[in-house]
């Protein structure tokens, strides 16, 4: 399928999102979209996909839908509990030869604040990282790989794929783009190696901030209490006395 993309000059972008929150937990998300150029040369993509492994695997399949140009866009999302599960994940979505290489998520906790890493590499070793080993077994080469070096399209202009963080805390170190505080690599489909690092640390200042301000209002409250009861038994002692001045005297 990927060389016939090549050949029509079709495009498939698919985003890698890896979203971690303040505790360690977080998502992984894939999304595939495919241009108008591959749904014509494939009509009945969308009832064709199969998902049925990935659902049993815990992933939460999105329906295929239509984009605005034509193509079809399709999401898959998986949480994790902890780093160690995301890594987990990341090698399960990649394979054997997909784009992430010994790619690790990790937490460290100390007095200080947390601080959380991804480290790994990103690479994609030519058409055959896209085909089934099975079929590349069965037929012994690269299905069209003649056509596809005779095109004139290049692997990038078919295929793009990016791989995106999301940390908490303020980033201390980057390979990628930084934008907004998030992190974001292309791969390289000529099969040179891209270093993916990228660290942020949380001194958890915000935390600190809330604890200040609810320590701020349990006091505000207890003076408020305080000031209540003060102010309700001047209040009853005003009555008691007006009601003996009031009171007549006995002869």
């Amino acid at each position: 399928m990927l060389s016939v993309m090549l050949l029509a000059a079709c495009r498939v972008d698919t985003t890698v999102d890896i979203t971690i929150g303040q505790d360690g937990s977080g998502h992984i998300t894939v999304t595939a979209i495919a241009d108008a150029g591959v749904v014509n040369q494939a009509p009945g993509l969308a009832d064709d996909l199969r998902f049925d492994d990935a659902e049993k695997a815990g992933w939460t399949v999105s329906e295929p839908t239509a984009t605005s140009d034509g193509g079809l866009r399709v999401e898959l999302t998986h949480p994790f509990a902890d780093p160690e599960e995301a890594t987990a994940l990341l090698q399960s979505i990649n394979g054997s030869g997909g784009p992430l290489h010994n790619v690790v998520v990790s937490r460290t906790v100390e007095e200080g604040g947390t601080t959380v890493t991804i480290k790994g590499s990103l690479r994609i070793d030519g058409l055959a990282a896209f085909a089934d080993p099975d079929v590349l077994a069965a037929v012994g080469a690269v299905p069209y790989a003649e056509q596809v070096v005779a095109s004139t399209a290049g692997p990038n202009d078919a295929v793009h794929v990016t791989v995106e963080a999301h940390l908490p805390g303020k980033l201390t170190s980057a390979t990628g783009t930084v934008a907004d505080g998030n992190v974001s690599w292309v791969v390289p489909l000529d099969g040179s190696q891209l270093d993916m690092s990228t660290t942020a640390a949380d001194d958890h200042a915000t935390q600190k901030i809330w604890g200040i301000a609810s320590n701020v209002a349990l006091i505000v409250l207890v003076v408020w209490c305080v000031l209540a009861v003060a102010f309700i038994t001047w209040v009853v002692r005003q009555r008691r006395r007006r009601s003996h001045r009031r009171s007549p005297r006995v002869v």
